[in-house]
C-alpha cells in the first residue's frame, strides 16, 4: 500500500487521501499540544494575579434616589432603586426597608413579605420594622394581624407617634 497521493491504487480507493488528512491532523494536534505546554518567561505573574476584584459598594445615589422617589409617591421607580441597592449590598437594612415599603405601596405583598423576611435577617426584629410590617398588614385589610404588630412596635418605641398614627388609621377603617 503506497502513501503517495498520485498513486493510482490509492486514488481508486480514496485511502491515500484519508491517510494523508489523518497524518496532517495528527501532526497539527501534536504541535498544538507541545506548544501549549511551554511557558513564556516574559509574563509577570504579579501583574496578572494581583488584580483585586472591585468591591461591591452600595451606590448611595440609588438609596437616595429610592427615598426621593418614594417621597414623591413614585413607588415603581423607588422599587427599582431600592432593588438595585440591595443587589449591590445585600446586608443594607435601609435599602431592604425601602424595598419592602415600595412593594407594599405597589400592592405586591408577596414580594413585600420576602423583603421583610430579608430585612429581619439583616437587622433583627426592631420596632420600626415591626411597625412597617403592621402597616403592610393594614394595607392588606388584615386588621387583627396589623393590630398585633403595631402594638408590639409601640411597646418597643421611645416615641410611638408614627405607630399611634397607624393605629388611628386601623381604628378608622
Amino acid at each position: 500500500m503506497s502513501l503517495l497521493k498520485n498513486d493510482p491504487a490509492n486514488r481508486a480507493t480514496g485511502q491515500g487521501m484519508r491517510q494523508t488528512k489523518f497524518a496532517v491532523v495528527a501532526t497539527m494536534a501534536a504541535v498544538l499540544m507541545i506548544t501549549g505546554c511551554t511557558t513564556n518567561n516574559n509574563v509577570d505573574t504579579t501583574k496578572t494575579t494581583a488584580i483585586q476584584p472591585a468591591a461591591k459598594a452600595v451606590d448611595t445615589s440609588d438609596l437616595a434616589e429610592g427615598k426621593a422617589q418614594f417621597r414623591d409617591a413614585n413607588y415603581g421607580l423607588a422599587e427599582q432603586h431600592f432593588r438595585k441597592a440591595v443587589e449591590l449590598k445585600a446586608d443594607n437594612a435601609e435599602a431592604w426597608m425601602g424595598l419592602a415599603a415600595s412593594y407594599d405601596e405597589l400592592g405586591r405583598f408577596d414580594f413585600a413579605d420576602r423583603a421583610y423576611g430579608q430585612l429581619l435577617k439583616v437587622a433583627g426584629r426592631k420596632p420600626q420594622i415591626v411597625n412597617n410590617m403592621g402597616y403592610s398588614q393594614l394595607l392588606r385589610g388584615n386588621k387583627k394581624k396589623a393590630r398585633a404588630l403595631l402594638l408590639e412596635a409601640k411597646a418597643g418605641m421611645a416615641d410611638p407617634t408614627v405607630v399611634d398614627a397607624n393605629l388611628a388609621l386601623l381604628n378608622k377603617g
